[in-house]
């Protein structure tokens, strides 16, 4: 049996086409790499106000948040409620027991001055921005934070409602 193809060299141009496309991808991706084109950043920002908390599960389903300091009682979290802290709480044990870590150490939750909150898991050095799963599930984290000032605190619902006005347009 003879081949087909043998009379037939492959098109010279499809192999050309090919080899451009081929270093164009790796040239796009080195000045994409070492460039930082298309990577967010967040600019450095102060802390307003934060706190040292601790997370207790209870025998009936409960959590119970502790402010690590002076073991104050923030506030009891009922079974099958606030399910965005418990799977928020969740992930981050599973970090916890990955790097085989105990429940000791305490998650820092802080509130800062351009009005973002960040939970800092302080075992792993995990830091998982909030304010990324909406000002609902955000807001569920804010309110284990001490009261702000009744100024700085309109200000943030004020600024808030900007950027929802604006991305409702």
């Amino acid at each position: 049996m003879s081949n087909p193809f043998e009379d037939r060299p492959f098109p010279r141009g499809a192999l050309i086409s090919a080899a451009a496309l081929v270093g164009f991808a790796l040239v796009a991706t080195t000045v994409a790499r070492y460039g930082d084109v298309g990577t967010v950043k967040v600019e450095a920002s102060t802390p307003v106000v934060s706190r040292d908390l601790h997370f207790q599960d209870r025998a009936d389903g409960a959590v119970v948040v502790v402010s690590v300091p002076d073991g104050e009682t923030i506030q009891v979290l009922a079974p099958g409620s606030n399910n965005f802290i418990r799977g928020v709480l969740r992930g981050l044990v599973r970090e916890r027991q990955l790097h085989e870590v105990g429940q000791q150490p305490h998650f820092r939750l802080t509130r800062w001055a351009d009005g973002r909150i960040s939970l800092h898991d302080t075992a792993t050095g995990r830091d998982i921005e909030l304010d990324a799963f909406g000002p609902t599930n955000a807001g569920a984290f804010a309110s284990l934070l001490p009261n702000l000032s009744a100024k700085t605190e309109t200000q943030t619902v004020q600024q808030s409602a900007e950027v929802t006005t604006r991305s409702a347009r």
